[in-house]
């Protein structure tokens, strides 16, 4: 075993046992109150259950935009409009924009591999380059990337390599700020299973693993990433049965 597998079974055994004395010893959540938060996504199921949740945690109110997450020029103007119209620096950075081609890797069309990669992954750098420079120059804010565990542990589908990629640069940006150092900019990695958004509908998953892990219901799935988040936590994988296969892995 390298020293990097090592390091990533500490660090999964790590989160496993704060998790289970989290379980008993509940860690007091944060306010978000007066935090300005942006959801990519949120015209789907699970950006519309964030949208709703954080709305309702913070007491605040919605305001739409319309931007292409994959294109680095209207990410940029828009991220000026947002600071404009709203008058102040956004705070919560939700990253959930995602889609799937749900094919295999040699039968997915090749403009299908670039969508899948532009949204689930270079989207990544275009939003946090727009968004965290100002989050660092007042050392407060929170970014959380909705990876997937699938980016954790793989099976046969354009999604997985695209959400490695995600997996990785929400880890390279963590690393980074803690660093530089900005130790009030905070980061949560949420990897759930398979969500019942009806984007999977195509994806076949193995039949041992199907009898054991049923699709999130998406509800679910944003009440247990809302818990994470608001007590700052690193990571989470949803459900807790998928932290073992990361640990295998190790």
């Amino acid at each position: 075993m390298n020293i990097t597998h090592t390091m990533m079974l500490l660090d999964v055994i790590y989160f496993i046992l704060r998790g289970s004395v989290r379980i008993v010893f509940r860690p007091r959540t944060k306010p978000i109150d007066g935090e300005l938060v942006l959801i990519t996504g949120s015209g789907g199921v699970l950006g519309r259950l964030f949208a709703l949740e954080l709305v309702r945690e913070a007491g605040g109110k919605a305001h739409p935009y319309r931007v292409d997450v994959t294109n680095r020029v209207e990410v940029y103007c828009t991220a000026d409009e947002v600071r404009t119209d709203l008058g102040r620096n956004v705070t919560m950075l939700v990253n959930n924009a995602r889609v799937v081609a749900r094919e295999r890797l040699m039968d997915c069309p090749d403009e299908l591999v670039e969508r899948t990669m532009k949204v689930n992954c270079h989207a990544l750098f275009w939003m946090t380059k727009a968004f965290v420079p100002q989050m660092k120059e007042q050392n407060h804010g929170h970014i959380i990337t909705i990876a997937s565990v699938l980016g954790l542990f793989s099976t046969a589908c354009d999604y997985c390599a695209s959400k490695f990629s995600a997996v990785g640069f929400h880890e390279s940006l963590a690393h980074e700020l803690l660093t530089e150092e900005f130790d009030g900019v905070k980061t949560t990695l949420v990897c759930p299973y398979i969500v019942d958004t009806g984007m999977f509908d195509r994806c076949k998953i193995r039949d041992e693993v199907a009898l054991f892990l049923a699709p999130l219901d998406p509800e679910y799935c944003v009440e247990q990433a809302m818990n994470a988040i608001l007590i700052d936590q690193p990571l989470v994988c949803i459900p807790r049965l998928t932290y073992l296969p990361v640990i295998s892995r190790a």
